[in-house]
């Protein structure tokens, strides 16, 4: 488990190897003494003569890689490491990172990507970019390759080299030449980026988001590079300066750098074809050609580009034509690499033929990879070190010279000290030296501890600045994938993964995502486009018509256009967009994707009532919850003790470094557990997220202060799998745990609840069973509760009983967000975890036409591997048919199994007991998966009628895969030849973008949003939720809960401005209609100068100078922010006299208004009306007079004259 979030490539493996340069200092000790071996000195010898190939046999893992740094620390050559899998890439460059202090680059395999019209994810082709050009600079003086990654064709290093463009500041380009060499290097433009691989200009600002780096976003000044900083996907914003940026191609096949350029690649296409034409004219491939080659003539998007390789690039190029002629191959375990290298060409000979057949794939082009005998013959212009456990003659080459190596593998000891020490005794009274590698300081001193207590003497040496000498124990820092005994050197390596946890590298840790709350309540107007639903506050609900400009009064003004019930159109100044939210509801939607939601009648009184009843629904869900909340702080709980340096250990144990958002949960929960309040508090976040862990620091503290803990689940399956994490986390603590379902027997559940009732069992773990009466614990101290939306209402009002005095953590799967945390906020104490686990590998995803060849041919190759799959068919009815037709497909040996929500409890939860085993090999389910458990072993996901499912759902769904080691797949379909609808076809476009640039995240999580606002509120709440719009309703919510808790809710004055000014957005500033939108939204919003300088700031970074246009409908918004403040709630110019309105006589500031109508300057020309109900203050402009500016002033000095006057007041 430890390896399965290794960041892959990367400076984690080197912090990942624990102690970093400081560790790589002691293991020169130890490398140096290996090289005094003398097999090693002999070794060395022959590489000095120049004779290769070199078999050592006798070498397990662990020592390959001491024996390669040992051999690296002498002749200081570049390394080539060769494996057979990834798993064993990983772990030898973990190893290879903690004995020589500089980091490992990892060289894999990628997927090919063959058929057009399919979209795919490109993030391991990009991963494998980035080492090549890491190669190719001479950064990466030790590589570690799988096989299969070697042998798969690429680019020529000088193509690379071409491709690769440097930006510094100073530096000059020509931005139209520049934008076309982004495109060559397989870059795609897009309004904004959102993902790697895309690039956007505007004006002179160039965002670009290259492989392997940070997004940048590029200054220009004329052609020269202005400045250059990183930025923000999510707020656009720059975040900090950068010096330099290396903008890597983002793809292998480039028909621009073909060898002769596009035109000769264009030649060696016809050729084939015509070659073809005249064996076999009708042959389905020669369309295919003739097409392709008219559009790549055209410079026209060509998906699955990779069918052409061999036709870009003539001559076999693999990463072997990387290497410097000195550098070093070790290949690692050479029987199962040349095992693999057989396998690989033999399965892409088997994958193409198909393709030939079809006529996708033309045969000329279809070599792919180097064949094992070229890979060989390549490999012996090198010298090559052949490493293996046993001497064999299978070997990619023939030894010339034999050697064999005299060193032990040593067993893990399981976490069991005892066996530990009992060896370490043997070891120094045989007269050896014993090294100890420990992960950290505190686990280092922790270790010397319990070693003395058991009457072994160690010395610490943290700095790892020696080897012990004979009949000695040391203790340093570091971390190896196993131990090792080299009986001639005397000497025992053991690391700490063998006493007490897996070996794991701490993963690195997540940028704190920055949010500025302006930003993320007004995210969801950048998908707006027109036909969507939109709220007004006071007009309610229609249909968004677009924006259009109109010229009033002699100057032009945008206006977003709503329609209304009964053909009825609004016309809004957009000035007032503040006014305008997209309507978000829950899951109503009818056949097209439409949602179901009614048009509201303008001037009509259903959405005044709607309104007034969600308002009412609100409050209640406000007193029920502040009532619940205030009897809890009322009692008194048990306030537990500081942590302990127990619990410090218990935490460092942990294999991954936390998210940020976990350490302020973990920092929460406990500082409710210290009070003497009894903690209620929700933490949310997705599946996988890391809430688990968050949860058993909390119950470790609870055992600490001798209290027992309990945790509640749904079902069985959720049971067991709590269980066994809680058994591999509390593996070195004498912490007793038991789990009660219907897996055990009447007589094991019996003893189970005597224990509990005794006091003897430290965390108990249950279905529903922990509720009956007859279960009592002796003291507990603490309630866990995981996914509590699955629980019925009886079963709710025993956990009340159960948890009034003891303090409650609930889980909840559904992440929810900030927004809807802000509107709860002093009801319920909330923790949210937003931010994912760094660096789960990439999932490789795939949007295609369904088609079963493709599908029965993902599914074998992921049987072939020992994996199961999950087939999603989202349609209770015909499931049993789908299921059956998988069976017909793939054969009668293959095991599968249905899961949908209409199962009772006990069917789905032995299906899902079946599947955690490995019984059921694939699962065909409905998006029942999506709440469910976690199995690594599942790494296959198809989903059928993706186009039907929104962003959010596919999101969650695809994150149920690739929470292991292994690459995982997910194929989206949708349905052959269907015509697509309007909104479907859009859906398509954006999970196609989402799958291929990972953009459109936002919006996924802004669906799951409300999903999540379902579940927390409960369905009678969700229906209120629908009729107004979930913004409207968080607003409502918001201003329940403040009532409710005596506060005064802000008075809104709303304020509409119409002034004679040329006040809006031009398009040469903001091309885009959508970012337009935004922009206009967030300037109405504006209620501050600070706000609006911030603003400010963004559109020069993202946009340039701002033309004065822009600057007025800035200086609008203040007029309006201003002008709502003194109680105006209308400002409309006509001719040469603009009235402001208020909202009523009470609204007027009298004495502020007579001050200052009385001053000379404004006599005659400023006159108060009170005749009707809404009293208007009229101001005459004298000829050439700026409106705007006078306003402002006007507005300005009356709100200084009210502040004033309401200071005397006060006095």
């Amino acid at each position: 488990m430890g390896m399965t979030r290794q960041k892959r490539g990367g400076s984690a493996l080197l912090r990942a190897a624990g102690g970093g340069y400081a560790m790589a200092q002691g293991m020169r000790k130890l490398n140096e003494a290996i090289a005094a071996l003398p097999e090693v000195r002999e070794l060395l010898l022959s590489l000095d003569a120049g004779t290769s190939p070199i078999a050592v046999s006798g070498l397990s893992g662990v020592h390959r890689a001491q024996l390669i740094s040992a051999v690296r620390e002498k002749t200081q050559r570049p390394l080539l490491i060769v494996c057979a899998d990834e798993n064993e890439a990983n772990r030898m460059a973990l190893d290879l990172t903690a004995l020589l202090g500089e980091e490992a680059s990892l060289l894999f395999a990628r997927e090919w990507q063959l058929r057009d019209r399919v979209a795919a994810s490109h993030g391991w082709e990009q991963q494998r970019i980035g080492s090549l050009c890491r190669l190719a600079a001479g950064e990466a003086p030790v590589l570690v390759a799988t096989v299969d990654g070697l042998m798969q064709r690429t680019l020529p290093p000088d193509a690379l080299h071409s491709a690769v463009t440097q930006i510094t500041p100073g530096a000059r380009f020509d931005l139209n030449a520049l934008s076309k060499k982004l495109v060559e290097s397989g870059y795609t433009r897009a309004e904004t980026v959102e993902g790697v691989g895309q690039f956007a200009l505007r004006g002179g600002i160039l965002d670009i988001y290259s492989p392997l780096s940070a997004p940048v976003r590029v200054e220009f000044f004329d052609d020269e590079v202005d400045a250059m900083g990183e930025f923000d996907l999510a707020t656009q914003r720059r975040t900090q300066n950068v010096k330099t940026l290396t903008v890597l191609p983002a793809a292998e096949v480039l028909p621009a750098l073909s060898d002769g350029g596009r035109e000769k690649m264009l030649e060696r296409l016809s050729r084939a074809a015509q070659k073809i034409e005249k064996k076999a004219a009708d042959s389905p491939i020669v369309k295919t050609l003739r097409g392709d080659i008219e559009r790549l003539a055209n410079n026209l998007p060509l998906g699955g580009m990779d069918r052409y390789l061999a036709a870009c690039y003539p001559d076999e190029v693999c990463a072997l034509d990387y290497l410097s002629p000195d550098t070093l191959i070790a290949v690692s375990d050479g029987m199962r690499v040349l095992e693999r290298s057989k396998n690989y060409h033999w399965e892409l000979s088997e994958d193409v033929k198909p393709l030939i057949e079809e006529g996708v794939l033309c045969g000329e082009f279809a070599s792919l990879a180097l064949s094992q005998e070229a890979l060989s013959h390549r490999m012996s212009a090198f010298p090559v070190l052949l490493l293996d456990a046993l001497p064999t003659s299978r070997n990619l080459l023939a030894p010339r010279v034999l050697l064999s190596m005299n060193a032990r593998s040593l067993p893990s000891y399981g976490g069991s000290l005892e066996t530990a020490a009992g060896d370490m005794e043997r070891y120094l009274g045989a007269g050896c030296g014993v090294l100890v590698l420990c992960g950290n300081e505190t686990r280092a001193k922790n270790l010397q501890r319990l070693l003395e207590e058991r009457g072994l003497r160690a010395q610490l040496d943290l700095k790892n600045t020696r080897l012990p000498v004979p009949h000695e124990t040391v203790i340093g820092l570091g971390a190896l994938s196993a131990g090792s005994e080299y009986p001639q050197l005397k000497l025992v390596i053991l690391t700490e993964g063998q006493l007490t946890s897996p070996l794991s590298g701490k993963r690195t840790r997540a940028k704190p995502k920055k949010e500025t709350a302006a930003r993320a309540a007004l995210r969801s107007y950048e998908d707006l486009s027109p036909g969507d639903l939109v709220v007004h506050e006071h007009h309610g609900i229609g249909r968004f018509a677009g924006i259009e400009r109109m010229r009033v009064d002699g100057v032009d003004k945008d206006y977003i256009k709503i329609c209304y019930a009964g053909n009825d159109s609004l016309y809004v100044p957009a000035t007032q967009l503040d006014m305008v939210s997209k309507y978000i509801g829950g899951h109503g939607e009818d056949e097209d994707g439409q949602p179901r939601a009614k048009l509201s009648k303008l001037g009509g009184t259903d959405w005044s009532r709607a309104k007034t009843k969600a308002r009412a629904a609100a409050k209640d869900l406000a007193k029920g919850l502040i009532a619940l909340y205030a009897e809890r702080q009322r009692r008194p709980g048990f306030a537990f003790s500081p942590d302990s340096p127990w619990q410090k250990e218990f935490e460092e144990a942990f294999d991954y470094e936390e998210t940020d958002d976990q350490l302020r949960a973990i920092a929460e929960i406990k500082g409710d557990m210290e009070r003497s309040t009894p903690m209620d508090r929700l933490l949310c976040g997705d599946v996988g997220y890391g809430k688990t862990e968050v949860a058993l620091r909390a119950v470790m503290k609870c055992i600490l202060d001798g209290k027992q803990a309990a945790i509640l689940v749904p079902t069985t399956v959720l049971a067991q799998q709590h269980y066994a994490t809680a058994i591999n986390r509390f593996r070195s603590f004498p912490v007793r745990i038991e789990v009660l379902s219907r897996f055990k027997t009447p007589a094991q559940k019996k003893q189970i609840m005597q224990d509990a009732a005794a006091g003897k069992i430290d965390l108990l773990i249950g279905t529903h069973s922990l509720l009956q009466k007859s279960l009592h614990f002796k003291d507990l101290g603490l309630l866990i509760i995981d996914e509590e939306q699955r629980f019925g209402v009886t079963h709710k009002e025993k956990l009340k009983e159960l948890s009034r005095q003891v303090d409650t953590l609930t889980l909840s799967a559904t992440p929810i967000p900030r927004t809807l945390n802000m509107a709860l906020s002093g009801i319920r104490d909330m923790s949210t975890i937003e931010v994912p686990p760094v660096d789960r590998q990439p999932v490789q995803t795939y949007v295609l036409e369904h088609n079963w060849g493709v599908i029965a041919d993902a599914i074998r190759r992921e049987l072939a591997r020992g994996g199961q799959v999950y087939y999603m068919h989202n349609r209770v009815e015909t499931i049993d048919r789908c299921a059956a037709q998988l069976r017909k497909l793939l054969g009668e040996e293959v095991s599968i199994g249905v899961a949908h929500g209409k199962m009772d409890e006990k069917g789905l939860s032995s299906v899902m007991q079946q599947l955690s085993d490995g019984e059921i090999q694939v699962l065909v389910c409905t998006t029942i998966i999506e709440t469910g458990i976690d199995i690594p072993n599942v790494n296959t996901l198809i989903i059928e009628d993706a186009d039907r499912l929104g962003l959010a759902q596919l999101h969650q769904i695809r994150g149920r895969i690739g929470r292991s080691a292994r690459r995982a797949y997910a194929y989206m379909t949708y349905r052959a030849g269907k015509i697509l609808t309007e909104v479907a076809a859009k859906r398509l476009t954006a999970i196609r973008e989402y799958a291929e640039f990972g953009s459109g995240f936002r919006i996924a999580m802004r669906d799951l949003e409300i999903r999540g606002a379902g579940n927390l509120l409960g369905p009678e709440q969700s229906g209120y939720m629908m009729s107004v719009g979930y913004d409207m309703y968080l607003q409502l919510l918001e201003e329940a809960v403040l009532e409710q808790r005596g506060e005064k809710a802000p008075q809104r004055t709303e304020c509409s401005a119409d002034l004679t000014v040329s006040a809006n957005l031009p398009e040469s500033y903001i091309p885009s209609g959508e970012q337009r939108m935004d922009i206009y939204r967030r300037i109405a919003a504006l209620r501050t100068a600070e706000q609006s300088q911030e603003l400010l700031d963004e559109l020069i970074d993202r946009y340039g100078e701002p033309p004065p246009p822009v600057l007025r409908l800035m200086d609008v918004a203040l007029l309006r922010a201003e002008a709502m403040q003194i109680g105006v709630c209308d400002i409309a110019q006509r001719g040469s006299e603009i009235s402001f309105t208020f909202a009523g006589a009470d609204a007027v500031p009298v004495n502020a208004v007579m001050a200052l109508c009385s001053l000379p300057k404004n006599r005659r020309r400023l006159t108060l009306s009170a005749t009707g109900t809404e009293p208007k203050l009229l101001l005459r402009l004298t000829p050439n007079e700026d409106a705007l500016d006078t306003a402002l002033t006007l507005v300005g000095d009356l709100r200084v004259n009210k502040e004033e006057n309401e200071k005397e007041v006060t006095l």
